[in-house]
């Protein structure tokens, strides 16, 4: 049998929300990142609970995209896909390389299970013009189940097995060892032994189908990428934020302490917190959005590296208490994970629509600064960086990813803390006793100067009514409230001297500049890779830091003679970016569709902007 080696794929699972697609993506995915390969995932799946059974709005998907060289998104187009019934291959089929292997589940494709998804006739791949693919029919319905007789399961726990076996014969066809997804199982369903036992069947009987059958002409090795040693593993976006936060929790030698509301997509960073007790870190469920950040407020005020997540809707909850930990000068993080919206929008889809929020939603002059992370395991090096900045210049940080970053994943190799930087809040010294006073600040970076409750001689008491910049009194001085305003402000705009100045990617004499923010940092950058390769001329730059921005960005952006800048929104920093640098041509390409951009859209805009 032949065995393609190309230097990338893309794996597609898909199915039904009951039908273990998320799970049997995230074994493949970890699998592949532990055998070496670079690895990008986006999991998609509805906001239903439980939408009907075979239907196209219930489908769940999760793409996962495998290299031997860099891998910066999940690809455009599908190699393998994994239809478990007729919605799978109908919602999926656009997506399709015209030489794509598609996997079905023959059981699932009878005529009842046609109708549900909107098909008029019994041939499928013909209906939707899949004509040049090749179909690896398997009866896997009926095979997991022959398989497990004698397990002592049911027949619906039995059907539960069949997203294993397409895994299996996925990781037959990918030549996949299954020695990793056997532990992941076997940690999965520690105590849950009869179910183990039927999974790992079911897996190895698929493996082994693939493998006695020949299932397809040709099957596929995508080579390990030769990287630096160390220990490597597949991360997901809110993990990789949970363990930066406790990093820097270590590094500044403080309790982690997060007050949070479950709310989708940011959930599961208030499940990681909250399970490493381990480590000192204290995680508060509250009984809302609000309670979760006052909460948050009150332990940075103990002396603790407080934070609180949430996604848009939680973040316009939190908007009042985030002025107060303005006023009150306290380091907090607080963790956007965007989402479509507004108002409930659609929770388990992307966007990248809180940004003037974040800059803008509080009432009064209310700055601090703003973050977002770039990829997933950009999003451990952010979550370092923002509880830094928090705690060292008393302010607090917001921290924006999306939904896209946060389920999504990519082989991280796990970083050693001895070289991350030291984390050194700017505490009262016993010399300042003497005629203390809570908002005395350093003249260079204007941050004040933090004493602990329970500090010998430094009791003292902070709030949400304006100080005096003299005695730290309660103040409705005119004048004195315009000194604190501006007070406040220009110690944020101080920050843009430690942030590191904007990069340029490619080429910096071309016309076109590209510009991007947060998570659609991978596809803006291989948009650009791209086109480079093919001999045009473009030059990429991207926004970490949003407020203050880097320094260089007024010398920048007007250089070239037009800027566009992409975006999941309507426009939220070409807007800002206006105001900002005033002398810059600033043009926009959006898409508000809650998915990711595709290189494929993005080649064709810039092409079309460097030949007008």
């Amino acid at each position: 049998m032949k065995v393609k080696v190309p230097e990338k794929i893309v794996i597609r699972f898909s199915g039904d929300s009951g039908d273990g697609m998320q799970l049997a993506g995230s074994i493949f995915s970890n699998l592949s990142a532990v055998f070496g390969n670079e690895i990008s995932t986006f999991p998609d799946y509805p906001a239903e609970i439980r939408a009907p059974q075979g239907t196209l709005s219930g489908v769940s998907g999760f793409q996962v995209h495998l290299g031997s060289k860099k891998v910066l998104t999940p690809g455009d187009k599908t190699d393998v896909l994994v239809a478990m019934n007729p919605a799978a291959l109908k919602v999926n089929a656009t997506t399709l390389n015209k030489d794509s292997v598609v996997i079905i589940d023959s059981d699932s494709f009878k005529e009842n299970d046609l109708k549900k998804a909107g098909f008029k006739t019994d041939n499928p791949f013909g209906e939707l013009g899949l004509t040049s693919v090749q179909v690896i029919d398997a009866a896997i319905s009926s095979m997991v189940k022959a398989g497990l007789t004698d397990s002592g399961l049911d027949n619906k726990s039995q059907l539960r097995c069949k997203n294993m076996f397409a895994l299996g014969l996925t990781c037959w066809l990918l030549n996949r060892p299954l020695e990793y997804a056997f532990e992941m199982l076997q940690n999965k369903f520690s105590k849950k032994e009869q179910i183990l036992k039927a999974n790992l069947k079911a897996l190895t009987d698929g493996y082994n189908y693939g493998h006695n059958i020949h299932a397809s002409i040709s099957t596929y090795r995508i080579e390990p990428v030769i990287a630096e040693k160390g220990i490597y593993t597949d991360v997901q976006g809110n993990k990789a934020t949970a363990l930066g936060l406790i990093a820097a929790a270590e590094k500044a030698g403080l309790k982690l302490f997060l007050g949070s509301y479950p709310i989708t997509p940011a959930t599961e960073i208030l499940q990681e917190l909250s399970a490493r007790k381990d480590l000192g870190v204290k995680a508060v469920q509250a009984e809302d959005e609000i309670a979760g950040i006052c909460f948050a407020i009150g332990a940075s005020f103990a002396g603790n590296l407080a934070a609180t997540s949430t996604s848009g809707p939680g973040l316009a909850l939190k908007s009042e208490a985030i002025g107060l930990a303005v006023m009150a000068e306290l380091p907090l993080v607080v963790v956007d994970v965007q989402r479509g919206g507004p108002s409930t929008g659609m929770p388990t889809k992307t966007e990248q629509a809180d940004l003037y929020q974040a800059l803008y939603g509080r009432n009064g002059e209310s700055p601090v600064v703003v973050m977002a992370a770039t990829t997933p395991t950009d999003c451990f090096e952010s979550a370092f960086t923002a509880s830094k900045i928090a705690l060292e210049h008393l302010t607090p940080v917001i921290l924006l990813t999306d939904g896209f970053l946060a389920n999504g994943s990519s082989a991280w190799k796990i970083p050693d803390l001895e070289n991350y930087p030291e984390i050194r809040p700017p505490y009262v010294t016993p010399e300042m006793k003497e005629g203390w006073k809570p908002y005395f600040r350093n003249a260079e970076t204007l941050t004040r100067y933090w004493a602990i409750p329970g500090m010998p001689d430094f009791m003292h008491r902070i709030g949400g009514l304006e100080k005096d910049y003299q005695t730290s009194a309660i103040s409705t001085d005119p004048l004195n409230h315009r000194k604190m305003v501006e007070i406040r402000q220009s110690k944020i705009d101080k920050i843009a001297d430690e942030i590191p100045d904007l990069e340029i990617y490619g080429d910096e004499s071309s016309d076109l500049l590209v510009v991007g923010w947060g998570g659609t940092y991978g596809h803006l950058y291989s948009a650009v890779e791209q086109l480079l390769s093919e001999g045009k001329k473009v030059a990429f730059t991207h926004f970490k830091y949003i407020n203050p921005l880097p320094k260089n960005t007024s010398d920048i952006l007007p250089k070239f003679k037009k800027v566009v800048v992409c975006e999941l929104n309507n426009g939220q920093l070409a807007g800002y970016l206006r105001g900002k640098v005033p002398g810059a041509n600033i043009l926009q390409y959006n898409k508000i569709q809650g998915q990711p951009f595709t290189v494929n859209e993005l080649t064709d805009c810039f092409t079309h902007l460097m030949e007008e």
